[in-house]
C-alpha cells in the first residue's frame, strides 16, 4: 500500500470488484459450506427490518438464516421467512432487549458465521451489554453493526478495536456523528474523513451511507461509490443493505469484500429500478430480487 491509495479512494465499480471476489461455493456445497447468518434485528413497532434483512442474507446466498427477534413478532416473522429459524426474546423497558435474555442469545451466536445486530431495535443497556459479551467472548464469525447497535457502540470502541472480530459498522451521517461524537454537519462536510476516523477508532470497516457513499478500512485503503439513485432513500432500504453485508459474511467473503460487493449490489439494484420503475416510489424489498442476477454479472 503506497501514500497514494491513502489518499485518494478507489471508485467502487465492476472493474474493482474483479479484485475482491466473492467465495464461491462448489457446485456439490450443502447449505452449511455456503454459512450460517444470523441477525438479531426487529422490535414490535418495526417488525418488517428482520424480515428485509434476513431475505437480503438468503438472496445474497448464505446457505442457512436464523433470527432473533422480539417474541412479540417471532411468529409473523417465521410466517414470513419458512426458510429462517427464528429464536424469540422477551423485550424489556422502552421495546429494548429484556436483560434476562442475553445469555441465551450469546449462545445462539455459537457456531454462526456472520452476525448482525442492530437492524430496527430499540437502544438499551441490554444492547450494550450484549455486544460488550459477545466482544469478551470473541469467535471466528463477521460481525455487522447497524442502526441501534452503533448508538451504544462509543463506549465500546477500545474493546472492539483490540478484539480481532472482524466488524463492519454501518451507519448514515446522523449514525456516524454518534459514532465520533461529533455533529452530524462534521460528517456531512467530509464523510470520507468520517469514515477514515471511524475505521481508526474502531478497527472495523467503516460505511458512511449517501449519494457519494465511501467505505474505509482499519489498513488505510477507502474508496467511494455514487449511489443508486434518491429512490433508495426510503423506509427498509437500510435493513435490505445490512441483510446483504450480512449474507456474503456468511459465505466467508472478507469484511471489506463484503461492505464493497454489499453497497454496490444494493446501489446497482436502485439504478435499475430507477430505469424499471421510476425515479421515486420503488419500495425496498423489489431491491432483494435483484441481487442475485446483478451478483453472477459482477
Amino acid at each position: 500500500m503506497n501514500d497514494h491509495s491513502l489518499r485518494d479512494p478507489g471508485l467502487l465499480d465492476s472493474e474493482l470488484l474483479r479484485e475482491f471476489p466473492l467465495p464461491e461455493p462448489p457446485e456439490d456445497a450443502d447449505k452449511d459450506e455456503r454459512g450460517l447468518a444470523l441477525f438479531i434485528a426487529g422490535s414490535r413497532e418495526l417488525s418488517g427490518a428482520a424480515l428485509l434483512a434476513g431475505i437480503g442474507a438468503l438472496r445474497a446466498g448464505a446457505g442457512k438464516l436464523r433470527i432473533a427477534t422480539s417474541n412479540s413478532i417471532a411468529l409473523g416473522i417465521g410466517i414470513a421467512i419458512p426458510e429462517a429459524r427464528v429464536i424469540a426474546f422477551a423485550e424489556g423497558e422502552e421495546g429494548c432487549i429484556d436483560a434476562g435474555e442475553i445469555a441465551a442469545l450469546v449462545e445462539e451466536c455459537e457456531g454462526v458465521d456472520s452476525l448482525t445486530i442492530g437492524p430496527s431495535m430499540r437502544h438499551g443497556p441490554a444492547l450494550a451489554t450484549l455486544i460488550e459479551t459477545l466482544l469478551d467472548r470473541g469467535g471466528r464469525h463477521s460481525l455487522v453493526l447497524d442502526a441501534a447497535a452503533l448508538g451504544v457502540l462509543p463506549p465500546l470502541a477500545e474493546k472492539l478495536r483490540g478484539s480481532g472480530v472482524g466488524a463492519i459498522l454501518l451507519p448514515h451521517a446522523g449514525e456516524m456523528a454518534l459514532l465520533l461524537e461529533c455533529e452530524r454537519d462534521s460528517v456531512t462536510a467530509d464523510p470520507l474523513a468520517a469514515a477514515r476516523e471511524a475505521a481508526a477508532r474502531y478497527g472495523a470497516v467503516a460505511l458512511v451511507k449517501g449519494h457519494w457513499s465511501f467505505i474505509a478500512a482499519p489498513d488505510g485503503r477507502s474508496f467511494r461509490f455514487r449511489g443508486g439513485g434518491v429512490g433508495l432513500a426510503t423506509s427498509g432500504s437500510g435493513d435490505t443493505l445490512a441483510g446483504i453485508v450480512g449474507g456474503l459474511a456468511a459465505r466467508g467473503a472478507d469484511p471489506l469484500t463484503a461492505t464493497l460487493w454489499g453497497v454496490y449490489l444494493h446501489g446497482e439494484a436502485g439504478r435499475r429500478l430507477t430505469q424499471e420503475v421510476g425515479k421515486v416510489g420503488f419500495l425496498a424489498r423489489e431491491i432483494l430480487d435483484l441481487v442475485p442476477g446483478l451478483m453472477e454479472r459482477g
